[in-house]
């Protein structure tokens, strides 16, 4: 993995008309032809997802849409999939076309960007054509203006500085566990060679809660559940923590004396991604599942499901035999969620490790608004195993 994973990175999303000359920009600010350009309206269909250095940002994503006025049946679709883009929109450019003058249907945008309290950016493009006047804007739109010629590559270096004054720095967490664990402590981390495993590498939580001990001076040492009672018994002293992949839980908490510190990729990932509190506090509604209520399993990523699947297969056996109850369990996978979450007594979520924290927070906000609760794989294992205390209590 020679890349910042895509869910690291700043997102970008860049929302307009058709032919406000959103795909030129994008060009522009990169300076290659990373976007098709035509004259004709409605050249982007679907969302399109660039990954790259923005200098002096750093790794960012960057998100062409479809024109947020694009008609008919079709063009509806687009709409649609433009504004599932704005779960994940970390910082968004709202392009205003020098030579369109009716903006009701960017004011209609504005006002979804600010209910969605994403920092935006007001493009004025097209300046070589004709000019608008930003106060005039400004009277509608209480945002930051650059006016730009993505054609004519004008003012884009006023464009990146304003992307770089404006991108929040709190898109995600500074840190996995830097917090947690100190210069030269010693954590073990379980990892679980199975069916499910990748061939010849290890899954990216695990490879980033890696990176993350190196980062922080930490020794990090990583073995298979298997060998876990074997390395622990050639140690020297104690680890300062074992981080255990959450199916093993059960397992790897009888091995450990009491007073080791216990957690999981999933519930570091909770952490990093979303809100651990609120995810606690949703794996308690466990206990009230009964005959008939619809559980939602959630996953970030789309994958093959294999024999003894977690999330297919796993997790809704667990709920059974913990519950007793017989459960609708519904599993939904990739980047489609539902927009009515009310027929649900309980969400259960992924990691998330594919998605920004943007987009897992979106879900998590869109959950507490509608008064479901909603957890996470690893919080939900503990608290099934009745470990929560013990493997979140340094965390929060």
């Amino acid at each position: 993995m020679l890349d910042t994973p895509k869910a690291n990175r700043l997102h970008i999303a860049i929302f307009g008309r058709r032919n406000a000359g959103k795909s030129s920009l994008i060009n522009a600010i990169t300076g290659q032809e990373i976007a098709l350009v035509s004259d004709y309206a409605g050249t982007t269909t679907d969302p399109v997802y660039k990954a790259m250095e923005l200098l002096p940002i750093g790794p960012v994503v960057i998100i062409d849409t479809a024109g947020i006025d694009d008609e008919g049946e079709v063009g509806e679709l687009r709409v649609k999939k433009t504004k599932e883009v704005l779960d994940k929109t970390d910082l968004a450019l709202l392009v205003f076309s020098a030579e369109n003058t009716d903006l009701s249907m960017e004011k209609e945008w504005y006002s979804l960007l600010k209910e969605r309290k994403i920092p935006t950016i007001g493009v004025v493009n097209k300046i070589d054509v004709k000019d608008l006047d930003v106060e005039e804007l400004k009277k509608d739109f209480d945002l930051p203006f650059v006016k730009v010629s993505a054609k004519a590559k004008i003012n884009i270096g006023k464009l990146k500085e304003a992307i770089q004054q404006y991108a929040p720095e709190d898109y995600e967490r500074k840190t996995i566990l830097g917090d947690v664990v100190k210069p030269k402590d010693l954590v073990v981390l379980v990892a679980p060679q199975d069916i499910q495993a990748p061939k010849g590498r290890l899954i990216l939580p695990q490879v980033q809660v890696i990176r993350d001990i190196l980062d922080n001076d930490a020794l990090a040492l990583t073995v298979k559940d298997s060998e876990l009672i074997d390395i622990l018994s050639v140690l020297n002293r104690k680890p300062d923590l074992v981080i255990t992949d959450s199916q093993v839980f059960e397992k790897v908490n009888r091995m450990l004396d009491k007073d080791v510190p216990l957690t999981s990729f999933s519930i570091l990932m909770a952490r990093y991604k979303g809100e651990l509190k609120i995810l606690i506090e949703g794996a308690k509604a466990i206990d009230t599942l009964k005959d008939g209520d619809k559980v939602l399993i959630a996953e970030a990523c789309t994958h093959h499901p294999l024999e003894g699947d977690i999330g297919r297969e796993k997790l809704p056996n667990w709920l059974r035999q913990r519950t007793g109850a017989d459960l609708d369990i519904t599993v939904n996978a990739g980047v489609d969620f539902p927009e009515d979450l009310t027929q649900y007594k309980l969400i259960i979520h992924c990691g998330a490790c594919m998605f920004n924290r943007k987009q897992m927070m979106t879900r998590i906000i869109r959950a507490r608004e509608q008064n479901v609760p909603i957890t996470n794989y690893g919080v939900a294992i503990a608290y099934m195993n009745g470990i929560l205390d013990r493997v979140t209590g340094m965390l929060i």
